[in-house]
């Protein structure tokens, strides 16, 4: 893969992964619209990576609480904020795995990726996301996140694996739906992602092994490279700009790419 390409896919992911606008639905996209091949799975697992650490190093004083719970939690005390945290985050993170275990054993995964289906889930759930963002009341924040609350984001993020519907996208309207506040409601979707993307992660690693030449190997470190910084500015840029403005940049941005992609697929 030249480097252009593949500063091009890290950026993608950079960039889309915390953004409410699909990072999967994006790099399915550009293999399909650009011509080139598919990037492959190390490429794809690289890029992945660099995000993770991208949240985990904004967020560090947020991950360091909840794994410092999570000896607590193993004893089944959770008689403090770290052990809540990282209980909470336990929850919501069953329902993706579960649902995307079915997803990938039957093929049905495969079967979504396709400029049609990204397109009429940019669309929906850019609308989903603009009703959610201007109905829902801000009245909690991340002190208040419970288990009930873990369990309804769980199965939002869920929905996500559909692509296009975007990760952080379905979170965050789910939890401004329940009365988050913006911010704090972007915040759990980040906070969401980290262990869901260590067990997606670690499920397409264990298809790698034995399988990575050098050149693979190469691209793979810089792509994570530059998927690490692009996602630490999308990050750091969002998060601010939510404290004075909402989510219509991003819901008018999906809708007219939804409509874009449902002119190329059905022409």
């Amino acid at each position: 893969m030249t480097l252009f390409h593949l500063l091009m896919l890290a950026l993608i992911q950079g960039l889309t992964e915390f953004l409410p606008v699909s990072s999967s639905g994006h790099l399915i996209l550009y293999p399909i619209l650009t011509g080139i091949d598919d990037q492959g799975l190390a490429i794809d697992v690289a890029v992945h990576v660099g995000t993770l650490l991208a949240v985990i190093l904004y967020f560090r004083s947020d991950v360091a609480l909840a794994v410092r719970g999570v000896p607590d939690l193993l004893r089944g005390r959770i008689d403090n904020q770290g052990a809540w945290l990282a209980l909470c985050l336990a929850i919501a993170t069953v329902p993706v795995l579960i649902i995307g275990f079915i997803l990938k054993v039957t093929g049905l995964i495969d079967l979504m990726r396709s400029v049609a289906v990204i397109g009429w889930t940019m669309i929906i759930f850019g609308i989903v996301l603009y009703v959610t963002d201007q109905k829902g009341a801000e009245a909690k924040t991340q002190q208040n996140w419970g288990l009930r609350d873990a369990v309804i984001l769980g199965l939002w993020q869920a929905v996500a694996l559909i692509p296009g519907t975007s990760r952080s996208g379905a979170c965050i309207s789910g939890a401004r739906a329940l009365g988050y506040t913006r911010h704090d409601a972007a915040k759990i979707a980040m906070l969401m992602s980290i262990p869901t993307i260590l067990a997606s992660g670690a499920l397409l690693g264990l298809d790698l092994i034995g399988n990575v030449d050098a050149g693979v190997a190469r691209d793979a470190a810089i792509g994570a490279v530059f998927a690490f910084f692009a996602a630490l500015l999308a990050l750091a840029l969002m998060m601010r700009l939510l404290r004075s403005v909402s989510f219509t940049p991003y819901v008018i941005y999906r809708v007219l790419l939804g409509v874009v992609l449902l002119g190329i697929a059905y022409t």
